[in-house]
């Protein structure tokens, strides 16, 4: 096995000489394996190896003695040891993230803190071939597009994955033969987060009643999808390049009438080249609002706008499209009474309303706009007001029978804590109609006893 890692090691540049290398070690076959594996590899390349064990703060004495055991070992092969305990659970609920994401954070903070202390270098993860077709499955099922299932890659950024080729049967007879103990984190034997409930019961289950190599062949896919991905990420880069006709840290300008001739694949990846650019990283930014941005920009209206999270927008202007980040001012609460008819500008959003009321049958209904809805005129309770949000706001979703706390909505769909003061809630006396740009309530929907139409309209 050490043959085949290193001659992976030395195609992807992996490890270059005098490399620092930070190598995370829970205790566990993997870890402990790729632990090994590279000090077998430190007979043909010359780096320094740095051992780093996070405590998650979840399994009480069990992870004690987890640390302690990789302390040790660390000891016993003369190696610089560094642990950190950190409240994974804590910092999951906090950050409004699931206890596999939260953890995964709070691992490379950790790593990267003691790059910083040594003087850089790179960070050794034990992802194998098995964990390769567990992402696949996780990303799959979260609807991911073919950049997400190319999987993890050998090396990205400052992580280095150097037994990802390698299944777990190797792995597990390697560290037979050479008799190496191993830690069990008897939480990876329960069904109890998504990885878990895939490599547990998922895998087994195809293995057993569809394919039994199911594992080799979501490799193979893996790098059939990274030649496509990769090949398209080229293209793109080389259009974003043309199309930008201004560049700068929180504004970019691309030129519409070639944005226009490109593929809509190509167009969905240019407006996330754009993003981030502006913000750093695409997390928290969905399909849907790449979408939004990419129809805004072909129909091409000048003064329409379209608003992201992070405080970012995205607007037209001529042959211009524009995605850039406003300054950001802290939002008091607000309430505005809007007319059932007129416009109606907010100053604390620099937005405007447009509402007007129809007959039902002279209304044409558009579903994709997210900032143009339609409610039934005659359910509305009183007077009609725009404001942010409240402790305790409650609505009923579209769709939906029973009422969902606002504060759950946001975090169901990851809207950063920062950015929900400042998105819009459309209110009568007694209910909420609408969280402007996402959902409108099932009280007020049209049905075939509707009469008159409420159209609201929100305007950059």
């Amino acid at each position: 096995m050490k043959e085949k890692v290193l001659e992976v090691i030395k195609e992807y540049n992996l490890i270059e000489e005098k490399d620092n290398i930070v190598v995370g070690v829970s205790g566990g076959p993997d870890s402990m394996a790729l632990l090994y594996l590279l000090l077998e590899i430190q007979e043909e390349i010359e780096f320094n190896i740095f051992v780093a064990h996070l405590n998650h703060g979840v399994r009480g004495k069990e992870a004690l003695a987890d640390e302690k055991f990789v302390e040790n070992l660390a000891k016993e092969l003369n190696l610089p040891f560094f642990s950190k305990r950190v409240n994974m659970d804590k910092y999951a609920e906090e950050k409004g993230l699931s206890s596999e994401e939260a953890g995964r954070a709070l691992r490379y903070v950790f790593f990267r803190e003691i790059l910083k202390e040594i003087g850089g270098g790179k960070i050794a993860v034990a992802h194998n071939k098995n964990d390769q077709a567990e992402t696949l499955l996780m990303r799959f099922f979260r609807g991911t597009g073919i950049d997400g299932l190319k999987g993890m890659e050998y090396k990205n950024g400052d992580i280095i994955r150097p037994i990802l080729g390698i299944d777990r049967f190797e792995i597990e007879k390697y560290l037979a033969d050479r008799k190496i103990e191993t830690r069990l984190d008897r939480t990876n034997l329960e069904p109890i987060y998504n990885r878990n409930r895939i490599r547990l019961e998922l895998i087994p289950y195809i293995e057993k009643y569809f394919n039994p190599n199911i594992v080799d062949t979501l490799w193979r896919n893996s790098h059939i999808y990274a030649i496509d991905s990769n090949f398209l990420e080229e293209y793109s880069k080389k259009a974003y390049n043309k199309l930008v006709k201004k560049k700068e840290k929180n504004r970019i300008i691309l030129d519409r009438n070639l944005f226009i001739k490109e593929d809509l694949s190509i167009q969905l990846r240019l407006i996330r080249s754009c993003i981030q650019d502006i913000n750093g990283s695409l997390q928290g930014f969905t399909n849907r609002h790449i979408s939004d941005v990419v129809e805004l920009f072909l129909e091409g209206k000048t003064g329409k706008g379209v608003h992201l999270i992070n405080n970012i927008i995205a607007k037209t202007s001529y042959d211009d499209l524009i995605i850039e980040r406003r300054r950001k001012l802290k939002i008091k609460d607000f309430q505005v009474e809007v007319p059932f008819e007129g416009n109606t500008y907010i100053d604390e959003l620099d937005i405007e309303v447009r509402t007007k009321v129809f007959p039902v049958e002279d209304v044409k209904i558009n579903v994709k706009d997210r900032f143009k809805k339609y409610f039934d005129y005659d359910k509305i309770k009183g007077s009609l007001y725009i404001r942010n949000r409240r402790d305790g706001d409650r609505f009923i979703p579209h769709g939906m029978m029973g009422s969902k706390k606002v504060k759950d909505f946001f975090i169901d769909e990851k809207i950063p804590k920062e950015e929900r003061d400042r998105i819009p809630i459309i209110v009568d006396e007694e209910n909420i109609l609408w969280i402007v740009g996402y959902r409108t309530s099932n009280i007020y929907r049209i049905t075939d006893e509707t009469k008159n139409v409420l159209v609201i309209e929100i305007l950059d």
